[in-house]
């Protein structure tokens, strides 16, 4: 296990998934407008960072434009220029960047950046996304469901809080690249001494879970869970878990 302490701040407040977003009251996931109210509201953030083709780590959470912008193809199949020019829609706002995003946050609130990964070994956006954070002065965190992905961002940024984001069962169509015994050891967190994390975020309808609860009992290791979105859930967040990343109410 990691022999670092996660800083406080980690998980001091609740992490507002994607920002605070509405979309029904035009503030999208993972927009300026959506990070403005979640500190307006003393929450941290989570954002996601998906690479553009150029190099350029761009805040948005699919793989695919349509469902946020409506344009048709990949996000990594565009140049960052050109992703600009997208407008996310409910909003007036482009594609940010994550050196725009972070500008605007400008130390506010703790972020906590999710690398998104193709488990297919290509370390780009893990790159540019520890050159950004690196250059931030102010309480960020980064992670992954990529346990090669966190393993880098230990070398890349080292002085950088780093978890791996995780659940017990693996049939998302996310996974289909990986085989049978890769899946069972990403729930069972069985590649410790290569992702090296310093943070667990768990799914939460997978908790409590025999991993979770040795990691923060043995390891000192806190655990953020997502996505709470219920009664219920915020129930088992508060039981097995020491944050939670929330959407659609506020805790």
């Amino acid at each position: 296990m990691t022999d670092r302490l996660a800083p406080d701040w980690l998980t001091a407040r609740p992490i507002a998934h994607r920002g605070l977003h509405d979309r029904a009251a035009g503030i999208p996931e993972n927009t300026v407008a959506a990070a403005e109210a979640a500190i307006s509201g003393g929450y941290a953030i989570e954002c996601d960072v998906q690479l553009s083709r150029d190099g350029e780590a761009m805040v948005f959470h699919d793989a695919g434009l349509g469902r946020l912008t409506g344009a048709d193809g990949p996000v990594r199949e565009r140049d960052a220029a050109d992703l600009k020019t997208l407008t996310v829609l409910g909003s007036g706002e482009a594609v940010p960047t994550l050196p725009e995003f972070l500008s605007r946050i400008a130390g506010r609130t703790p972020l906590i950046v999710e690398v998104k990964t193709r488990h297919d070994g290509d370390l780009a956006l893990a790159r540019r996304t520890a050159e950004v954070v690196a250059a931030y002065d102010g309480p960020v965190a980064v992670k992954s469901f990529d346990p090669i992905v966190v393993g880098a961002l230990a070398d890349l940024v080292p002085g950088i809080p780093r978890g791996i984001v995780a659940e017990s069962g693996h049939d998302d169509p996310a996974y289909a690249a990986l085989t049978e015994a890769q899946r069972h050891g990403l729930g069972q967190l069985l590649h410790f001494s290569e992702s090296r994390p310093d943070f667990l975020s768990w799914r939460v309808d997978d908790l409590p879970n025999a991993a979770t609860h040795l990691c923060r009992l043995l390891g000192r290791m806190p655990v953020m869970t997502w996505t709470v979105r219920t009664e219920a859930q915020v129930r088992l967040a508060r039981a097995h878990a020491d944050q939670m990343v929330f959407e659609g109410f506020r805790p």
